[in-house]
């Protein structure tokens, strides 16, 4: 798909009821061409413009922001209303009309999700506006803007507002709405416990444009998990952090990762929070292969913080970890036995593998799962970072203690030099499914991962990229993903899916502004004007108001299906109108800006004049004619026309999930080599044994009827004996040679191709030629002669 311009991206992309709230991107950009000399005037000008526009979208979305977070608390007391409400349903209360409730405030809740999902995408789309804007100011006019711009951003930072606050809070009204005042707690029994289960792990890069909609989206159908919900959310408390160990010599954890070696392990130090964390998990990671029958295992036990560099260093000794536990006999003596003999083997790979701090990783994570119930657990992790805590190039990182101490939860950690740091582009979404054998995954699971909001990146690794790219000189076996990673994973829309404001709640809902609603704007929409602000009376008008625009979308449809010739049988329906896709207003395009800076080179150059003006004007006069050329030639040259099938049916029903330019070609640096993934189970090296003794089998077949043949004692017979033992023992040495070939293949995981092509065919036509020939021989020498003298004798 061609890439389209960022003004384009953002003319389709606006809020129509928030248009004029948005950067003016072509106004600023045309005052920038403007100027043929680009003076001290000109430069405040454009600044005093620049302002102005920054401080109208500023104050639209502080204003929008500060609507959200009330229409929010509005709803969070209705919600408590109608859960009361249901709970004296035993006193007789009508239940259709508590029904009738929790419909319009789920509605509502979808409208304040749709709203959130607007703001975020709002504010996205005018920070990368501005963003532009000052680029192309820096390189069209020699005034350096884009310190003092960034300064001014941080006086008016509207793209900072804390969108998981309101995440977390609609997840909560959301999942008690939904399940009308019972939350779902979760049945183990469902699920967790049983053995007949199939567990599916996927990961996926999510780009930053969609990860407020990604959020958004899941939390309609799982809660976010909160382990402390009496808490208020700080960003602090989704904060996780792992340093990973290796051996710096040999790197055996990390190839044993990268290749999935059976029995392959990580060691991890984890803790949740900031520094001041003083628990800490010592986690180990082994992988297993499906054919062994066995699950991978995550196995951790915990210890104090100001124990670990002890731990380590073997000073204190695991019985001494459990030794308190032992005394309390808080658990079980065979659950602390357990994690003694885990504490145990852990230290001892330490000690004896040379097990050092190499890795680190951050990020904030946001899990969706229902409490108690593991069948759907999603977790999406964002500012992923990845630091180096190794020593090696002398510079004392973490030193003798376990961790660097000069870095926490300072996400983007500004204090330290690229080389220590790699601030990972994309958002890892994670999704966990425990399914019944021969059971589909639900149906939003898979919209959710077959849309453009999402880019599979099976068996990603933090550990792996990290100690990969932060240790460039050192790491010479790389990841499959690791040359993709400048490749832009956005992706047009394929089929309508994202989030949308529920038809009935566009102009109104239960927790906005209807407090201070007028009578005249009552009025306005056809409503009686309320004698009351408590919640029966907005529920009352809303319970009018959805009848007046439920009869409204009737009409509409009737004066549609008139319009279309509704008794027409091919004419499509509301249904299949909106799955064929002709509502494409909300799509993502993707947007790139080498043409525009090529435009606006050449705009500059004009301005210039002289040589370089030259230069470009001869390039684009060229380019023009040569593309006019080649489209000439492309049109006369006959080809077949396509059937216009209307709008929406360019897909014929099946959605083109595949993009143009989507699947490359990568290459691996200079002094590297890419791993890619082989999957290598047991019947894949015995299949290659059959296929060995096959050849044995057949070679042996061909001998046999080399040596029947010298039997008959004559030449010909000898000639096609040595034919048919030549063709065996080649066969033989083949089989042999590719046999050995496979095996060293496997053994090193090496995808390549497996499959011998052209063996069997040229034993095929090797026996052919040497039966040929001899039969061929025979009859017509001896074989010949012989059976005619046998018919002259009779």
């Amino acid at each position: 798909m061609r890439a389209r311009r960022f003004g384009q991206q953002l003319k389709q992309s606006m809020n129509k009821e928030w248009v004029f709230n948005y950067i003016d991107y072509e106004k600023l950009k045309n005052a920038l061409r403007v100027h043929h000399i680009w003076d001290e005037e000109s430069e405040q000008g454009f600044v005093e413009q620049l302002e102005t526009e920054l401080d109208k979208v500023y104050t639209f979305q502080r204003v929008k922001s500060g609507e959200i977070i009330r229409r929010i608390a509005s709803s969070e007391k209705e919600v408590k209303d109608a859960v009361a409400r249901v709970q004296q349903q035993a006193l007789g209360q009508d239940s259709d009309s508590v029904e009738e409730d929790f419909d319009l405030l789920e509605e509502d809740l979808s409208d304040i999700i749709a709203d959130v999902h607007d703001l975020a995408k709002f504010t996205q789309l005018n920070y990368t506006g501005f963003q532009k804007i000052i680029k192309k100011h820096d390189k069209n006019t020699r005034w350096m803007l884009k310190p003092v711009f960034a300064a001014r951003l941080k006086v008016k930072p509207f793209f900072q507002d804390n969108y998981d606050s309101y995440v977390i809070k609609l997840s909560r009204l959301y999942d008690v709405v939904r399940t009308r005042g019972n939350p779902i707690k979760g049945d183990s029994s469902a699920g967790g416990k049983q053995q007949n289960f199939v567990r599916q792990t996927t990961k996926y890069w999510v780009h930053k444009d969609n990860i407020v909609e990604l959020k958004l989206i899941i939390l309609k159908h799982l809660p976010v998990l909160v382990f402390n919900p009496n808490k208020e959310f700080n960003d602090e408390d989704a904060a996780i952090t792992s340093i990973y160990f290796d051996n710096t010599e040999t790197w055996e954890l990390y190839e044993g990762r990268l290749k999935k070696t059976e029995g392959a392990e990580a060691i991890r130090l984890r803790w949740y929070g900031g520094m001041s964390s003083d628990t800490i998990f010592i986690e180990r990671k082994t992988h297993r292969e499906d054919w062994t029958g066995e699950e991978s295992v995550k196995a951790r036990f915990k210890l104090k913080e100001k124990n670990v560099n002890a731990y380590l260093r073997g000073e204190l000794k695991p019985e001494q970890v459990f030794e308190k536990e032992r005394r309390e006999q808080k658990r079980s003596e065979k659950d602390i036995a357990s994690d003694e003999q885990l504490a145990r083997e852990i230290q001892y790979r330490v000690l004896t593998r040379k097990l050092v701090p190499v890795t680190r990783s951050f990020y904030h994570r946001t899990a969706f799962q229902l409490p108690g119930d593991a069948r759907v657990r999603i977790s999406l992790d964002t500012e992923l970072t990845m630091t180096r805590e190794d020593n090696l190039d002398g510079k004392k990182r973490a030193g003798d203690n376990w961790r660097r101490m000069d870095i926490g939860v300072d996400w983007p950690f500004r204090q330290l030099p690229a080389e220590d740091k790699e601030l990972f582009p994309y958002a890892v979404l994670e999704v966990k499914l425990q399914t019944q054998a021969g059971q589909e995954p639900p149906q939003w699971i898979r919209d959710l991962t077959c849309s453009h909001l999402v880019e599979a990146v099976p068996k990603f690794s933090k550990y792996i990229h990290g100690t990969a790219t932060l240790n460039p000189k050192r790491i010479h076996l790389i990841p499959y993903w690791y040359p993709q990673m400048n490749v832009d994973i956005r992706k047009p829309v394929s089929h309508k899916f994202g989030i949308e404001h529920p038809g009935a709640s566009n102009e109104i809902s239960t927790s906005g502004t209807l407090d201070d609603d007028s009578d005249e704007e009552d009025a306005v929409m056809g409503l009686p004007a309320a004698n009351g602000t408590d919640d029966d009376n907005r529920l009352r008008r809303l319970r009018e108001a959805r009848d007046v625009m439920e009869q409204n979308e009737m009409d509409r449809r009737r004066d549609y299906g008139t319009l279309t010739n509704a008794n027409d049988p091919n004419v499509l329906d509301i249904e299949e109108r909106v799955a064929a896709g002709l509502n494409r207003d909300n799509d993502h395009l993707i947007y790139d800006s080498d043409s525009e800076d090529e435009d606006d080179d050449y705009e500059a150059a004009r301005r210039e004049g002289g040589f370089r003006f030259a230069i470009k004007w001869a390039e684009r006069t060229a380019t023009d004619v040569g593309s006019k050329i080649m489209n000439g030639f492309i049109a006369i040259i006959p080809k077949p026309t396509p059937t216009d099938v209307g709008n929406g049916g360019f897909t014929l029903g099946v959605p083109s999930w595949k993009q143009s330019g989507e699947v490359k070609r990568f290459k691996a640096p200079k002094g590297k080599r890419i791993h890619v993934p082989v999957r290598v189970e047991p019947k894949v090296q015995l299949a290659t044994e059959r296929t060995f003794l096959s050849w044995l089998e057949f070679s042996i077949l061909i001998g046999s009827i080399a040596a029947t043949l010298l039997n008959f004692g004559d030449s010909l017979s000898l000639a096609a004996a040595w034919a048919f033992t030549i063709i065996a023992c080649i066969a033989l040495v083949y089989s042999a040679c590719l046999y050995l070939w496979r095996v060293r293949k496997i053994r090193e995981r090496r995808a390549v191709t497996y499959h011998d092509k052209w063996g069997p065919t040229l034993l095929c036509l090797g026996l052919f030629c040497a039966v040929a020939v001899s039969f061929g021989y025979r009859f017509g020498k001896g074989g010949g002669g012989s059976l005619k003298g046998d018919l002259k004798g009779k």
